[in-house]
């Protein structure tokens, strides 16, 4: 792996997993120096995660991860449902049933009392997104569709854990890949629609009991 790819990987992961939480200065000779590159390949490798819109430049030698606030989930989510209705209702008219419809009965046996649960209804999401990009057969979204799932990583990580909300979601993807597998593009669409308002809806109230709870602190 060249030293730019390895530093992008290392950087992505920290940023999504909160090690690097919104505004933390990434200067030049600090992180280079961390991950063990020279300047050449982290500047290759910022320049990458700042054309993703995950880091913003504040003078030619410092970085910030950037921050993520209601309003930007908001303009993430109008472009997910863009694209994902669209991919959902490509999937339908192009897409493997046989596959789709694995991964519905996959997901009707998931059980969320145990992390095990958890971790497998995570694995079949992956694999429901793979062979959505397998489906749609079009570089350009599948291209976007990458980007706004990278965004997604760290909004999740902003929301709290819901029990009630990830049962909720198991059920809609349930019913988004029973259409695509019974090739109905226009039920795949409507489900996928009400799944992102869900979706939605409860991260932003999340946030909003976050910040309650930080003003009372």
């Amino acid at each position: 792996m060249r030293a730019s790819d390895r530093a992008y990987a290392t950087l992505l992961d920290e940023i999504q997993s909160g090690i690097l939480p919104p505004g933390t200065v990434l200067a030049e000779t600090e992180q280079a120096s961390r991950l063990g590159v020279s300047r050449t390949p982290l500047r290759e490798a910022l320049g990458r995660l700042a054309a993703a819109g995950l880091v913003v430049q504040q003078s030619p030698r410092v970085t910030v991860v950037s921050a993520i606030d209601a309003d930007d989930i908001r303009e993430l989510f109008e472009l997910r449902r863009a694209l994902e209705e669209t991919a959902a209702q490509l999937a339908a008219l192009r897409g493997s049933r046989t596959a789709f419809a694995a991964i519905a009965t996959g997901l009707d046996d998931v059980r969320l009392d145990a992390a095990a649960g958890r971790d497998t209804y995570y694995a079949l999401i992956a694999r429901f997104d793979a062979a959505i990009d397998d489906a749609v057969a079009n570089d350009y979204l599948t291209a976007a569709l990458r980007t706004v799932r990278t965004h997604l990583v760290r909004v999740r990580r902003l929301a709290r854990d819901n029990p009630d909300r990830l049962a909720a979601s198991v059920a809609e993807h349930r019913l988004i890949a029973t259409a695509i597998a019974a090739g109905d593009a226009e039920l795949a669409a409507h489900a996928t629609h009400i799944h992102l308002h869900n979706a939605l809806s409860s991260i932003l109230a999340s946030l909003d009991e976050n910040h309650t709870d930080q003003g009372a602190a």
